[in-house]
């Protein structure tokens, strides 16, 4: 029998490993909550690779582009996104399969920017080379980021969901939330309505993930609430860097209410990650059957338990 082909080496292993155990150490020293808080927040920056990256180099091109330069800010941000995402792809921190769920959102998003765009709801003010209808290319990435960290946060926190709905359900209330942010132009407003079937269908779902060793759980539309929130602030970042602009001669903070926004376009992602990556249920019988009641014992110090 010929040996078995031994598993490729990953590029960053000689590199990672050592700061990973470099980390359990140091975090060791920390009481346990904070030590669980502390790396949840380290993964969570780790999930989010792709679109630190873009915000990083919004951010940088701001502060430091030269007025005169030979090549447009856009499209080098362009140039940019694909370049991180074939380094992610090369030191294999993303995935093939995770490359699909950016390729279908940056096609879903970038449709939706030439609309948005030609409608006014926002402008992109700066020149640039590789753009189709007024919308620069690179913009598609800034879509696929969110599809990126979805992906990524499932794989790195081992996520889990209960109750989660039928596919088709999802499949049929994506579908509804995208139209309607095209045809809320011209006919009535489904945003309202939308928001309660979410709240119907999704109530009784319940993330699952894990930090460490132990297994939190969270329920769905609190984490979709949190996401939109860190998404509304990266949208304050884009806009005071200028990447794109609302209607308005001076820069002001995003209202609030654009949270509900990010908080459809997240069941969008979601749904679109769940295409590639099948919602996984729980092991255990007691969170797969557990609801808010299974929660909150949870939250409960365990001396109340």
């Amino acid at each position: 029998m010929q040996p078995s082909a031994s598993p490729p080496i990953h590029p960053l292993a000689p590199f990672l490993q050592p700061v990973r155990r470099w980390i359990r150490r140091t975090l060791l020293v920390l009481p346990g909550p904070v030590r669980e808080f502390v790396l949840f927040g380290l993964k969570m920056a780790w999930s989010c690779l792709f679109g630190a990256g873009m915000l990083g180099l919004m951010i940088v091109t701001h502060l430091v582009w030269p007025v005169h330069s030979p090549i447009y800010r856009y499209d080098f941000l362009l140039a940019a996104a694909i370049a991180i995402q074939c380094l992610l792809l090369w030191t294999r921190l993303e995935t093939f399969d995770e490359v699909k769920v950016i390729f279908l959102y940056h096609i879903t998003g970038t449709i939706m920017e030439i609309f948005k765009t030609h409608m006014g709801s926002w402008t992109y003010p700066e020149p640039s080379i590789f753009h189709i209808g007024g919308v620069p290319l690179f913009t598609g990435f800034m879509y696929g980021s969110v599809g990126s960290f979805i992906a990524r946060a499932v794989r790195v926190f081992d996520m889990r969901f209960s109750h989660y709905p039928k596919p088709w359900v999802t499949y049929a209330l994506a579908l509804v939330i995208y139209v309607n942010f095209f045809t809320h132009h011209f006919l009535f407003d489904f945003r309202y309505l939308i928001f309660a079937a979410i709240f119907v269908i999704y109530f009784r779902c319940f993330v699952f993930f894990r930090i460490d060793r132990a297994v939190h759980s969270m329920p769905y539309l609190l984490a979709g609430t949190l996401t939109a929130f860190f998404l509304w602030l990266a949208e304050n970042i884009g806009t005071f860097t200028h990447t794109w602009s609302y209607p308005g001669k001076a820069w002001h903070l995003v209202s609030i209410q654009k949270m509900g926004a990010w908080g459809l376009l997240l069941i969008i992602s979601f749904v679109t990650v769940t295409l590639i990556f099948k919602p996984k249920a729980p092991d255990g019988e007691a969170e797969k059957s557990g609801g808010y009641r299974f929660w909150f014992r949870g939250l409960a110090p365990r001396d109340q338990v």
